[in-house]
């Protein structure tokens, strides 16, 4: 079941990409949110990232399995999609509205802490060491030290409790996603990709509909928001995603989620002039100690002056 753990240069690679991509989503988020509804916003990122997809699978030849799968595997097929996409899309649309943007960031970074003890009982080779839970920690202690002190302060909101569950709900979908996406067996990752965001939009798309009623007509730079969402952290990002941990792991993966507010607020100094925060060297030398101590096995293959083996456990 599942694949060999092979963490690479391009592992590597594909994750800071990632980081850059999901930091800069929320800022994108909280502008598409001024002219659209939070379920019909993820309805429309998520059918479009589908289709998009879709078009590169088709012209792949559009094979997922490299066997015909079963019951069991169709049925975790369906658990995955609405669990990595639909889900937490919608989600964290409807919680940003009552939340600090500060509070989701670092409820994205606690999927790291989720995900270590899930994949120590149900992945091989992912096991929970004390190294790498310190390391996880230090990771999870610089995104706060980063955020502020004050992110788990009041927003105002009549609805935050919720916002905040929702955020939380979030995480939690996308480590138990993650998860269990390692898990499936040999499969195509641009076809799992565009069959995940298929069955998400026909989840999000009704149950929109049913919440918010019929879609409302955007303008003009509400679609311009809508359609960069749909292509960069949706379509592209899902399928860096889904080749991450097919191949690295999802534990590898989680470490995404420490990029995550640190390219937020990087970008968000260099696009908004915001000021940047005082902590951030400090934050970012946690994160990265963290980062190194959970990864010391990875990092010391990837700069070995030895051949390196593909493979390890």
């Amino acid at each position: 079941m599942g694949q060999t753990r092979e963490i690479t240069p391009k592992s590597w690679l594909m994750i800071a990409l990632l980081g850059v991509t999901w930091g800069g989503t929320f800022l994108v988020i909280e502008l598409a949110l001024a002219g659209i509804t939070p379920f019909w916003l993820a309805a429309a990122r998520i059918t479009f990232g589908a289709a998009l997809t879709w078009v590169i699978w088709l012209a792949r030849g559009a094979r997922l399995f490299a066997r015909r799968p079963g019951t069991g595997q169709t049925a975790n097929l369906v658990f995955i999609a609405i669990l990595s996409s639909a889900v937490p899309f919608m989600l964290l649309s409807w919680g940003q509205q009552f939340v600090t943007s500060g509070f989701a960031g670092v409820s994205m970074a606690s999927v790291a802490l989720i995900v270590l003890p899930l994949a120590h009982f149900l992945v091989p080779g992912e096991r929970m060491t004390w190294r790498r839970l310190a390391g996880f920690l230090i990771g999870f202690a610089g995104v706060v030290l980063l955020i502020g002190t004050n992110v788990f302060e009041s927003s105002g909101a009549t609805q935050e409790l919720p916002g905040r569950i929702a955020c939380f709900g979030a995480a939690a979908c996308y480590a138990v996603s993650s998860v269990q996406m390692r898990r499936l067996p040999q499969v195509d990752p641009v076809g799992l990709s565009a069959v995940l965001l298929a069955i998400g939009a026909l989840v999000v798309i009704p149950a929109a509909w049913i919440v918010e009623g019929p879609p409302p007509m955007p303008d003009r730079n509400t679609l311009m928001f809508v359609a960069f969402l749909g292509l960069v952290p949706t379509a592209a990002a899902n399928l860096l995603r889904v080749t991450v941990v097919r191949t690295a792991g999802p534990v590898f993966m989680s470490l995404v989620n420490y990029q995550v507010p640190v390219w937020s607020v990087l970008l968000g100094g260099l696009i908004l002039g915001e000021a940047l925060p005082p902590s951030l060297f400090w934050a970012m030398s946690l994160i990265l100690a963290g980062v190194g101590l959970s990864q010391y096995g990875a990092l010391k293959r990837l700069f070995s002056p030895v051949a390196r083996p593909k493979t390890f456990k």
